[in-house]
C-alpha cells in the first residue's frame, strides 16, 4: 500500500443549488491510499456534500473531482459507484431480501456466481460480528438496529470496492451499541486498509476512527491535519469541537 497515492482529489471544488445557494467552497482536498479521512462539522456544513461529489450522485458547480486519477464526469456513474462501498445512517436494506441477500447485492449485480455470493455474503457476516449460521437467512425487521448496521458494512465491503464513503452511519444508534461498532470498525479498518472518508459530528468518533481530520464550516474547510492539530488550534470554531472531547454530550449541536 502506498500511503502517497492519491486516491481522491478536490481541486478548487465548489457546489452551488440553482437557487444560488453554495454549500461548498473553493476546497482543495487529497485522500491517500489506505486512510481514513474524517470529515467533522455541523450540519449543513458540506460534509454530506463532499462524500456526494466523490460518488458522482453531484457533480461539482466549480473545479474538478479526481478518483484515481480520473475526473469524476469522466467515470461512469455506475462503475464509478461500483468501486465504493456506501454507508448511511438509514442503512437502506431490501426489506423483503434475507440478509444474506441484502450483503449480496452488488456481486450479485456485478455477475459472480451464486456460490460465490453466497461464501462471501457469510465471510462478512462473520467479519462484522454476525454468526452467518443465525444471521444470513433472517430478515431486516428481525435485527435490532445495531445487527442492521452491521449488515450495512458488509453490505458496502461485498465487493471489495477499494474506497469506502461513511455518513454519520452510527448516528441512529444507543451509545453502548455505537461504541462497540465504532471498535469493532476500527478493527476491521487496520485489517482491510481501505480508503475511506468518515463523516461525523461526533469529536471522540472523530479522534478513534481518523488518519486525518478535515473541519468544515459554513461549506469551508477550516482544519485539515491530524487529530492533534485540532487541539493545538487556537482558532475559536476549531476549538468548540476540541472542547467538546471533555464534555459528557460528546458532539457539537447539529442544528
Amino acid at each position: 500500500m502506498d500511503v502517497n497515492q492519491k486516491a481522491i482529489e478536490f481541486h478548487n471544488v465548489s457546489f452551488g443549488l440553482l437557487n444560488g445557494k453554495t454549500l461548498l467552497y473553493d476546497l482543495n482536498l487529497e485522500v491517500h491510499q489506505g486512510e481514513t479521512l474524517v470529515l467533522l462539522g455541523r450540519s449543513g456544513c458540506g460534509k454530506t456534500t463532499t462524500l456526494k461529489l466523490i460518488n458522482r450522485l453531484l457533480d461539482p458547480t466549480e473545479g474538478e473531482v479526481k478518483v484515481e486519477g480520473t475526473p469524476t464526469t469522466q467515470w461512469d456513474p455506475i462503475r464509478l459507484r461500483r468501486r465504493i462501498g456506501y454507508v448511511i445512517q438509514e442503512i437502506g436494506l431490501f426489506p423483503h431480501f434475507t440478509i444474506e441477500d441484502n450483503v449480496g447485492v452488488v456481486p450479485s449485480l456485478e455477475g459472480w456466481v451464486t456460490e460465490k455470493i453466497k461464501a462471501r455474503a457469510r465471510e462478512l457476516l462473520d467479519m462484522v460480528g454476525l454468526d452467518p449460521g443465525r444471521f444470513a437467512t433472517r430478515y431486516p425487521r428481525e435485527l435490532s438496529g445495531g445487527q442492521r448496521q452491521r449488515v450495512g458494512v458488509a453490505r458496502a465491503l461485498a465487493a471489495d470496492p477499494p474506497f469506502m464513503l461513511l455518513d454519520e452511519p452510527f448516528g441512529a444508534l444507543d451509545p453502548i451499541t455505537r461504541r462497540e461498532i465504532q471498535q469493532e470498525f476500527r478493527s476491521l479498518q487496520k485489517r482491510l486498509g481501505k480508503t475511506m472518508v468518515f463523516v461525523t459530528h461526533d469529536v471522540r468518533e472523530a479522534f478513534l476512527l481518523a488518519s486525518r481530520i478535515g473541519l468544515l464550516k459554513d461549506g469551508k474547510m477550516v482544519l485539515l491535519g491530524q487529530p492533534a492539530d485540532l487541539l493545538k488550534s487556537e482558532d475559536p470554531e476549531v476549538r468548540a469541537f476540541a472542547d467538546c472531547l471533555h464534555d459528557p454530550d460528546e458532539s457539537v449541536g447539529t442544528t
